[in-house]
This record gives structure tokens, sequence and C-alpha cells, in this order.
């Protein structure tokens, strides 16, 4: 019988009422190798308590000991890395390097929270009016809920959790039901760090978990990463239920290649970009603009690249693992057919890859088509996986309005050596994440990440000081102490002097 993942509820593991379970499945071998369970409505209510429990004492924990424990989280998380990233590779299907790098990356959001003191400082104004201060402080908002994606299982809720727990709230944390064990060994890693019970909760489950933590009057914010259209409803349920709302939606990164670029660069970067994590990246590069008469050597230069990939099992070797599921699998395989059938070209076609891995894996390699153009399904789309396009163009102009016009505006990048063009596409770029010789351009944990257009709905991005903000609502007080001197009775306006 296969082992049920749990929801993590007031410091240990929670069964719920519920008996509806869904499968996890290793993608490197199809093999079901435990099932998640699937709240109920009162499963959720019931992790949601824990949090609302556990919030007022945890909020007037003193910042000291609230740094403390994240310097406690911080080491640990550094000493058994390697045990985190072998449960997203066994879930996820991406090869150990890159679970690892993912880890990294979401540290610098933990070390980033470590100097929650000095971020929450507020401002001190003496003698505003005579003998009136006023001063300013920002606090946690309550109990907030995290949606997380499949893709990062540990990276994208590590944008969130650690500056919501540093700056006083409590969490609940509700992974995807395709990869979820890392979210029960994250929470058991918190308990070890000392966070005191009910801090840190995550809840296990679909849509009826997800409306519960946008409904429920106990939840004071979301913060979630997916697809637009889930983006927008989360946007849109969460906000009509007087939330704060941070949803991060889908993403069409393109990267312009200039004639000038160094286009060995260019190449090693585009198959860096499409095709790790086998494309399943909200970063990925899935659209690439070349510009004027370079499209045939750069597209030669990517075959050549991607050619030896070893596709097969993230643990063992492989330079890119399987889908995360069959059914993402054959949908992303249905818009190669659809790219081939509306006449583009396949360059190097990932349908035919003979991966390393068991038969049962859910394979698709590597993925190059020339000759695409705006109206076909493949550039219009979200596609998600291993799928890399090649629009030609013939002027800097045609590729920016390309970008500008298109409805999503998650990330983009430009390689050239002409430090004017890369200037100019800065500021005219309508883009929130701007690379310039470098393809995957997710900024420093004391940067925000996000996007513009159909990739963010709320206006404040994950991390940096804007995640703060987000985590903390700000207080001005005006204060006066009286001294024996004070004294009389006066109706009239109080007046500044």
């Amino acid at each position: 019988m296969s082992t049920v993942i749990a929801h993590w509820k007031g410091g240990k593991p929670f069964a719920g009422i519920s008996e509806a379970t869904a499968p996890v499945t290793n993608p490197a071998t199809g093999e079901v190798t435990g099932q998640v369970a699937l709240a109920t409505v009162e499963d959720a209510r019931s992790v949601i308590g824990a949090a609302a429990a556990a919030f007022p004492e945890w909020r007037d924990t003193s910042l000291a000991r609230r740094t403390q424990i994240l310097f406690n989280f911080r080491e640990l998380l550094n000493a058994k890395k390697w045990e985190l990233a072998e449960i997203i590779t066994a879930e996820h299907g991406k090869v150990l390097s890159d679970a690892l790098g993912e880890i990294s990356r979401g540290q610098e959001v933990v070390e980033y929270a470590c100097g929650i003191a000095h971020l929450l400082k507020g401002g001190f104004t003496e003698n505003a009016s005579t003998k009136v201060d006023v001063y300013s402080i920002r606090q946690p908002l309550g109990p907030v809920g995290i949606i997380s994606p499949f893709n990062f299982p540990a990276m994208v809720p590590m944008w969130f959790f650690p500056v919501a727990i540093a700056a006083g709230n409590t969490v609940v944390l509700k992974p995807s039901e395709k990869d979820p064990t890392a979210s029960i060994w994250i929470a058991e890693l918190w308990k070890e760090a000392g966070l005191p019970d009910g801090v840190f909760n995550v809840l296990q489950g679909g849509k009826i978990a997800v409306d519960e933590l946008l409904e429920n009057k106990a939840i004071k914010a979301i913060s979630f990463v997916g697809s637009t259209p889930i983006a927008k409803y989360v946007y849109s349920t969460g906000a009509s239920h007087g939330k704060r709302v941070q949803a991060l939606g889908g993403a069409k990164n393109h990267a312009i290649v200039l004639p000038d670029a160094d286009l060995d660069l260019a190449a090693d970067a585009m198959v860096n970009a499409g095709f790790g994590s086998a494309g399943e990246r909200c970063m990925a590069i899935s659209a690439l603009v070349a510009v004027g008469g370079i499209a045939d050597d750069l597209v030669a230069k990517i075959v050549e690249r991607t050619t030896p990939l070893k596709t097969g099992d993230g643990t063992k070797g492989a330079d890119m693992g399987p889908l995360v599921t069959k059914a993402h699998r054959d949908k992303v395989a249905s818009y190669v057919d659809a790219g081939e059938a509306a006449g583009a070209t396949i360059v190097v076609d990932g349908r035919k890859v003979q991966a390393d891995g068991g038969d049962d894996g859910f394979w698709l390699g590597p993925t190059l088509i020339d000759n695409v153009t705006t109206d076909m399904s493949i550039y219009t789309d979200e596609i998600f996986g291993p799928v890399l396009s090649v629009v030609r163009v013939e002027t800097y102009d045609e590729a920016l309005e390309l970008i500008n016009s298109n409805p999503y505006g998650n990330g983009t990048v430009i390689f050239t050596n002409d430090g004017g063009a890369a200037r100019r596409f800065q500021n005219e770029v309508e883009v929130g994440m701007v690379g310039i010789n470098v393809p995957i351009p997710v900024p420093m944990a004391y940067y925000s990440f996000g996007g513009w257009k159909n990739s963010l709905f709320g206006d404040t991005h994950a991390h940096g000081m804007e995640g703060v903000n987000f985590f903390t609502r700000g207080k001005a007080v005006t204060s006066r102490w009286l001294d024996p001197s004070h004294g009389g009775i006066n109706l009239g306006f109080p007046e500044n002097s």
C-alpha cells in the first residue's frame, strides 16, 4: 500500500478526516510512489486554525528570537540540502544538480530574511509639532497562505515563507499535489530549528484547499505562483474576500539575439535557458528572436549543442530529466505536433528521444523548432516544456514590438555587444525582469521577483523589500507626552505650530 503524504498542523503530521488521495509518481519510471491527502473543508479549516492560534504569541516574539530561529533553519538547510534535492528529483524529475540549484536560490531568501530586524525599522520625527513626535512601525498581518506550483517545490515557497515568518506572520503552505513531500521535509526542518508549533503549517489538497485559503477570514494574505488563468482566479477570489494578494502568473519569455552578439555565447545560453529543468520554468526562454541574417548560423550552433544532451533519470547523470506527469508530457508533445502541422520546421525532435530511464517515464527530449510565426500555438501559448521556437525578424524594432505586443511580461533577455542597444532595450521593453547577455534574469533575493502585464496580478513582487512590505502593514503613531505645566481647555481646531 502506498504511503500517504499527510498535512502538517501545529508541529506534527495531521491525517485529517478525508479519505480522498491523489497519486504521486516518479516521473523517471512512471511508478506511483505515494498518495497525497486531499483536504476537505474541515481539514483545511483545522490547519488554518492552528496558524491562527499560533499567531499572537509569534507576533509578540522578539526580533532577536525570530532571527535566531531563521539562522538555525539556514544552517540546517545548508547541511541537509542533498536530502531535499533527492526528494525533489524523485517527485518532480529534474536532475539533482538542478534541484540543488533551486534550493540554493531559495536559501538566498532565507539569508535575506535573517536581516529582518534591519528591514522592519521604521522612521521617527522628533517635534513634528511642538512636543509632538511622529513615528512609523511595520507589523505582521496574521496567518498567510502560500499556494505554490509543481516546478519549484522548494524555491518558490522559499520566496515567501522566510520573509513572512521573520516578519511575525504564521504560514499555511499549499504545495502542488504532484510533488508534495518537499513541503513536509521543510516543515520538519523548521521544527528542528526551533520554530514554535503552528507557525509553519502544510495543507495538502486541490481546489477545495485553495478555495478555503482564499475565502477563510483568518487568512490575511495570499501568495500564489502558477498559470495565468489560475492566477487571475486566485487574485479575484482572494481580493473579493478582503485579502492582500500577490499572484504571479504565466510567461512567454523572449530572447533577442542581435547580429553583433557572440553567437557561441548566445547558443550556449539558449540551450541552458530553453531546456534546463525540461523547460518547466516560468523564466525559461521559449522564443528565440533572431535579428537579421544570423538565424541559420545560430540554429546550427544550437543543434550542435543540443544533439549530445542526455535525457534520462535525474539521479543517474542525465543532462535533462522527464516532465512531471504523463498528461503534461503529452500536452507539450501536442504543441510540437501542432507546430509541425502549421508549417514550422522541426530541427531537433524531442518526441523521438531515446531516454536513459524507465520505459514508462514521462520523456520528451529537447526540441528546437525553426520558422515559427506568431500565429502558431507553439508561439502564442505557454508550453512549459523543453521546446525552443525560433522566430526570424529583420530589425531590432520588429523584435521589440513582438515582445511588447505579447500579453505576458515576465522575463526577457537580449544578447549583444552594443552597450547602446542594450541600454535602449532595458528602457523600452515592457517586461518586469530583463537580462543583458544573461539567459535567466532571476534577481537576487534583496531585489524583487515579478513580471508585468498578464504575468502578475496585484502590484507586489516576491521577496526583496516588496516582499517585506507585502507581509507587513504600516502604522503611523503621533505621540505627545504632557508635562506637568500643561493644562487648560481649548475647543478650537488643533493646529500644527
